[in-house]
């Protein structure tokens, strides 16, 4: 009985549940880069709502892993914060009024929340989220970055996902970091930093084919895009921490086969990061 077993149906099981888990998250991956594309060629009240709709399922997502209460409330008055600092991008109110409106509501949400450790996560949470929400749409509407900035930031994060996810299986090797993520290796992480290299370069130099091209220079894009990509495979590093710390497998289960929209940005996060640094330290356009 056992070799009959042995040589049936469980081994064939095994095979095919790997194999159906990955067609489950190519499909996701595949319908919600096509939603980033479609709103970001789009721009506009489109592409910020879908920002902002991320921003606020990040922040949900963020509050039920570290168990805040009472939940409703504060991810009430986090949520309208991050609302608020979405209307001077798309209205012609000043950013001043507004920001400090989101930080008031984000305040009180934080302060609503029990326990002066859930405060300060709860507020970690918010600044976490409103990265999100801000910085795709500032980054698509800045005159010296546009569209080609933001294609620039998804094809970093994408070659860096896809490369490091199968240079790493392919080749194997030493963990990159076992404490937190056992199955990440030094080979993903060195084949993810080597296609954001290529691919950022690829949409500068297309870029110029069409009359649009990125303030750094090629040289400078292949540096940014190897600095994005540590960043990026670092935020993701960064988020396994953050759910062992919880003590939970997946953000949520909102997007099948990845978890959560957490688990889905948390690279692109770091990116985002970066870009705000970009934008306050390196001057671009008046």
């Amino acid at each position: 009985m056992m070799v009959a077993d042995e040589g049936s149906s469980l081994p064939s099981n095994s095979k095919s549940a790997p194999s159906k888990e990955l067609t489950t998250r190519v499909l996701s991956a595949l319908a919600m880069a096509a939603v980033a594309l479609l709103t970001a060629y789009q721009g506009g009240w489109a592409f910020a709502l879908f920002w902002l709709a991320a921003g606020i399922a990040i922040m949900v997502e963020w509050t039920d892993m570290i168990g805040v209460a009472p939940r409703r409330p504060v991810q009430g008055l986090l949520g309208l914060g991050l609302a608020a600092l979405m209307v001077p991008l798309l209205t012609d109110a000043g950013f001043g009024p507004w920001a400090t409106a989101g930080v008031v509501l984000a305040a009180g949400g934080s302060l609503l929340a029990r326990g002066t450790s859930s405060k300060l996560w709860t507020a970690s949470g918010f600044v976490y989220a409103a990265l999100i929400v801000l910085i795709p749409p500032i980054v698509r509407a800045h005159p010296d970055l546009g569209i080609l900035g933001l294609l620039w930031m998804f094809a970093v994060v994408w070659a860096t996902d896809v490369a490091a996810y199968f240079t790493g299986r392919a080749l194997g090797g030493p963990k990159l970091c076992p404490a937190i993520s056992p199955k990440k290796t030094w080979s993903g992480f060195m084949g993810g930093v080597f296609a954001a290299t290529l691919s950022g370069l690829l949409v500068a130099w297309s870029g110029q084919r069409f009359g649009l091209s990125l303030p750094f220079g090629l040289f400078g894009t292949a540096v940014l895009s190897v600095v994005a990509s540590v960043a990026s495979q670092a935020g993701d590093l960064g988020e396994s921490a953050l759910k062992r710390h919880c003590d939970v497998k997946d953000s949520s289960h909102l997007i099948p086969g990845h978890g959560g929209v957490m688990d889905r940005l948390d690279g692109f996060w770091a990116v985002c990061l970066i870009m705000a640094v970009v934008l306050l330290t390196i001057p671009l356009a008046a």
